[in-house]
């Protein structure tokens, strides 16, 4: 595994960030962590990048850390010069131009003045940005203030990418394009040279592009697995209903037995059921529709999507 992390801890006083979290990520694999504001991914990141000094006491197991095959905890520069980290809060020098930023990231890295610009003009290529090379930070959208900071992340040929909620506040496009550049870095899980990834993300619909999810809640892993297998896990929990109006349709439903949550999704309702109540619980809300003189347009089961397996494990009783 390209990134290999067991019993991280840290807490701030009584505050528990992170506890007693392990995950494993190798070459070619996209793996985002998903959770609430304060679930602990940015105290993950930190961890692993070596910004953070993990807790270690009589009341927690010694944590591990390796990056690349080298010990973040004992060999912190050589972990390191494998890590391309973007933040949440990546700082440019605003007066810099584009060409002047990265350069002074790759030299920051260690490279030579033979290899900064050949290596900076390739990467801007790479993020799009070759065509700004003049242009300075400051005066760049949203969108490209992200771009380049994936480059300055990128310049020194990282073998793994650690990025923080890299597309928060930015366009939908903007957050295509971006991801088309996370994909087409990562390679393959045969190729030795893959490049790692290990993103947090507050949007569903890049989850659902990650080769393995896991879901934080206060600091703990709630569950792993791959988008399908964490869909797989609400099969037969989750209804479609389509009638109107919508407001009293829900809830009804909310009163209905079996019930545990109802969500409202444009021109229809979507609820999700106790396991093995699917069938009681539509024969029950299809009777109480009727009665109440409603119209019912529809109730049928649906292929749950990661948003309900987020809301589900949010609303798990807490470990």
């Amino acid at each position: 595994m390209i990134i290999a992390a067991q019993h991280l801890s840290k807490s701030y006083g009584d505050t528990h960030a992170v506890q007693d979290l392990s995950l494993e990520v190798a070459a070619g694999e996209i793996y985002g962590l998903v959770g609430p504001d304060g679930a602990g991914k940015t105290t993950t990141m930190r961890l692993l990048c070596g910004a953070l000094h993990p807790d270690h006491g009589a009341d927690v197991q010694p944590p591990t850390i390796t990056i690349a095959g080298y010990d973040v905890l004992r060999q912190t520069e050589q972990a390191r010069s494998n890590i391309g980290y973007l933040p949440q809060r990546f700082s440019l020098y605003e007066e810099l131009t584009v060409l002047e930023n990265i350069r002074f990231f790759a030299e920051v890295r260690g490279l030579s003045p033979a290899e900064w610009r050949p290596r900076c003009m390739e990467i801007l290529s790479f993020v799009g940005l070759e065509a700004f090379t003049n242009r300075r930070a400051g005066h760049l959208s949203g969108g490209m203030k992200q771009k380049l900071g994936l480059a300055a992340a990128l310049v020194h040929r990282p073998r793994v990418l650690l990025l923080d909620e890299p597309t928060t506040g930015v366009d939908p496009v903007t957050r295509q394009d971006f991801w088309q550049l996370i994909i087409r870095l990562t390679g393959s899980a045969d190729d030795e040279h893959g490049v790692g990834v290990l993103v947090s993300t507050p949007y569903m619909d890049e989850a659902a592009r990650c080769t393995r999810l896991g879901f934080l809640r206060s600091g703990r892993m709630l569950r792993e697995g791959t988008p399908v297998e964490l869909r797989d896990t609400l099969l037969g929990q989750v209804l479609e209903l389509r009638g109107k109006p919508l407001p009293a349709l829900r809830r009804l439903a909310r009163e209905v037995a079996g019930v545990e949550d109802v969500q409202m999704f444009g021109d229809r309702l979507q609820l999700r059921v106790s396991p093995g109540q699917a069938e009681p619980v539509m024969a029950a809300l299809t009777e109480r529709i009727e009665q109440e003189d409603l119209e019912h347009i529809s109730l049928r089961p649906v292929v749950p999507q990661l948003e309900d397996v987020f809301i589900s494990l949010l609303e798990g009783p807490h470990g």
